[in-house]
């Protein structure tokens, strides 16, 4: 722990030492305050009116407008440190070109394709159009509706492999969860299996010293601490690894809102009961998320020439259990996929529509669809921690509530503890499962995955997780959604710059 926290301060100390500039621009040079300020307000408006030229997200955007133009030296270097300037980070541009070249991994079936134009399955063409993920239909299904439960299938199937095991998360924390699965992870790697390793180096920086890697390495298990953290790495700091994928032989995988560590299976919760869920799926969908898995692998890394030995054949074809799609998201890519499948799983809602989300920190055109949704009838239902685990963040979260609540959006606060889990399901017929928070970090900074189904069996069992949780839910009323004048003030504050952290 003493390790963890030293990084973190001197990450700290090399942040603070990129936004001192201006303090030292008016302690040194304050002769020629007036001409440098000068010529950053020149320069600040200048990039205002390019973002403002091809903006197509103006809520998101408009936190940099107003923040350039009020502070020009500080906003300036402000973007230029966490902007989206991804040209110039090698990494990225490894990523980038991953992606590209992965792209004839992903071979999409033309009967499935072709049936997926023929029922209008919009949802799914979106994904088809905007992305290389496939779409398959045989595929088996399993939803698991607390991370305890979904805990000891994960070390079932981990205990059967025999190739590979591929691991990618958000957080690894030691403890009674990685301990189980380190112990099986060390006797594969001894006995010859391909163990792969790779978690997010920000988001495991309290819990693992920086040479856990190494650690690892010696039990024989390849590990990346994914986008190290440097005091002046600049902006990719702010891009980080938010997904959670275990691959299994290629005949087995997982995914879900549960990373490894201990309060996620409900041991040592500070937060009360933690509400979090898994899924697992067993058929050709799993291609999808190799494929993502090995992007970022071999973008650090450059180990595999063929990935296709990677791709289980599982043959029968006939089966038809609906469709399932996993898919990336990057900061990478032009259209925010993330949030566009939520917003068209909101649009095509017709009797109901049920979210779990930690954090509901969202732009405009997430907030008038839900509120469009809900005015034309559809039963619009939203869970969020009743317990939260960041407060500034919750009250942010909080100062969408009487927007939504007046156009007849219907909040619930499970009140037993603290929801970490990303679901959308509408109708019995559509579902979302993955890693994708409805917050400004997952939707447009984080590399994220997520799992899309239509018309698949185990989407009725998401359907009785959310009938259940409401019984677990105060559902506010006029009363709880109003907030005095003090707190609106400060929720207006961090609404305004909720884009910015």
């Amino acid at each position: 722990m003493a390790k963890a926290l030293k990084r973190v301060f001197i990450v700290m100390i090399g942040v603070i030492l990129q936004f001192g500039f201006e303090i030292v621009i008016r302690l040194f040079f304050y002769k020629y305050l007036g001409i440098i300020t000068l010529f950053y307000s020149v320069i600040s408006i200048l990039i205002v009116l390019g973002i403002l030229k091809e903006s197509t997200r103006l809520s998101n955007d408009l936190p940099w407008m107003i923040l350039l133009l009020i502070f020009p030296i500080f906003g300036t270097i402000l973007l230029i440190t966490l902007g989206k300037n991804y040209s110039k980070n090698k990494l990225l541009k490894n990523i980038f070109s991953y992606e590209k070249k992965y792209d004839d991994y992903l071979i999409q079936d033309k009967e499935i394709k072709e049936e997926v134009e023929e029922k209008n399955l919009d949802n799914i063409e979106y994904l088809l159009n905007r992305t290389n993920f496939v779409v398959s239909n045989n595929n088996d299904i399993t939803y698991y509706n607390f991370g305890e439960k979904f805990y000891p299938e994960l070390l079932k199937e981990l205990k059967k492999a025999e190739k590979f095991i591929f691991m990618e998360y958000f957080i690894i924390n030691e403890g009674v969860m990685w301990n189980g699965i380190l112990d099986i992870l060390k006797e594969k790697a001894k006995n010859g299996v391909d163990v792969r390793i790779m978690y997010d180096d920000m988001g495991s920086i309290a819990m693992l010293s920086a040479n856990y890697s190494k650690q690892l390495a010696s039990y024989g298990i390849k590990c990346i601490p994914f986008n190290k953290l440097s005091p002046f790495r600049g902006i990719f700091m702010n891009n980080r690894d938010h997904r959670k994928i275990t691959i299994i032989d290629g005949k087995v995988a997982f995914s879900g809102g549960v990373n490894l560590s201990d309060e996620y299976i409900n041991v040592n919760s500070r937060l009360g009961i933690w509400k979090d869920n898994g899924i697992k799926i067993v058929g050709d969908a799993i291609w999808n998320l190799t494929v993502m898995f090995l992007c970022l692998w071999n973008a650090n890394m450059n180990e595999d020439k063929d990935i296709t030995k990677f791709k289980y054949d599982f043959g029968n074809k006939d089966k038809n259990n609906g469709y399932v799609i996993p898919y990336g998201v990057a900061p990478l890519h032009k259209d925010l996929i993330g949030e566009d499948v939520y917003i068209n799983m909101i649009n095509s809602a017709k009797q109901y529509l049920y979210i779990m989300t930690p954090y509901l920190i969202i732009d405009t055109d997430m907030v008038n669809s839900l509120c469009r949704a809900a005015k034309r009838g559809v039963d619009v239902r939203i869970v969020v921690p009743g317990i939260p685990d960041k407060k500034v963040v919750y009250t942010q979260t909080t100062s969408f509530f009487k927007v939504l609540h007046e156009n007849g959006v219907k909040i619930y606060k499970f009140t037993n503890g603290f929801v970490h889990s990303k679901v959308f399901v509408s109708d019995n017929v559509r579902a979302v499962v993955g890693t994708i928070n409805m917050d400004y970090r997952s939707l447009y900074l984080h590399f994220e995955n997520g799992i899309y189904m239509e018309n698949v069996d185990e989407i009725s069992k998401i359907y009785d997780d959310f009938e259940d949780t409401f019984n677990e839910c105060q559902k506010l009323g006029d009363k709880d959604v109003k907030a005095g004048f003090v707190k609106s003030l400060w929720q207006a504050v961090l609404r305004l710059f909720a884009p910015l952290f």
